[in-house]
């Protein structure tokens, strides 16, 4: 399917970059959020390029698994209402304008300070994944090893929170933990401003799971 197609190149894509980054200190350095540079220097790409930037297997595996759990449901969503290119486009709008909006806080926080950096699509994820929670809050989910059965997707947004909050307290690794929260927040608004029926059918099965 073309939509499906959309989420394994970003995934591959982002795995490619990410893994020859590591190899490469250049590139690294120049693609990574670095907020002071984008301030004096203009580089503004670097909202962006720091989303195909991972800090290592872990990261990279955490994130691209989430993406690709939850990805594939609402690329469907969106051509399904929008058609094959209009949902393509939305989706990318999702998931490249998920990671360049939760990077704008942390530019606004830390533009000048020289030795703060970060990476990772987390926001662009993050985005993803409520979207999709808004239309399956409770069907579907995650498989998380050694846990023999799929989280559902609004406990998993928790937990996904959770442990973002947590790591961002420790901070330390470059990951820009804490644009999982703006991101998630992107991924909501965006989704019920281009299809404003999600927003009843997450509550809809919400109390259909809790009061039946």
């Amino acid at each position: 399917m073309l939509n499906l197609n959309v989420v394994l190149v970003l995934v591959i894509l982002t795995g490619g970059i990410s893994l020859y980054a590591w190899s490469n200190p250049t590139l690294r350095e120049s693609w990574i959020m670095t907020p002071f540079l984008v301030r004096r220097r203009n580089e503004w790409y670097r909202f962006l390029t720091s989303g195909f930037l991972h800090a290592d297997w872990m990261h990279l595996i955490f994130n691209m698994l989430a993406f690709y759990s939850f990805g594939g449901l609402i690329q469907d969503v969106f051509v399904q209402v929008f058609g094959v290119m209009g949902g393509i486009w939305r989706f990318l709008l999702l998931y490249l304008g998920g990671i360049i909006v939760s990077d704008i806080p942390t530019y606004l926080r830390h533009r000048n300070d020289p030795n703060y950096h970060s990476l990772g699509a987390s926001g662009g994820v993050a985005s993803v994944i409520f979207a999709s929670i808004l239309f399956r809050p409770i069907e579907g989910g995650i498989y998380i090893f050694p846990i023999p059965f799929a989280i559902p997707g609004v406990l998993f947004g928790i937990l996904y929170l959770a442990y973002s909050y947590y790591q961002g307290r420790r901070q330390g690794d470059n990951i820009n933990h804490d644009a999982h929260f703006y991101g998630a927040i992107y991924g909501i608004i965006l989704t019920l401003l281009l299809v404003p029926i999600s927003g009843s059918i997450f509550w809809k099965e919400i109390q259909s799971y809790l009061f039946n």
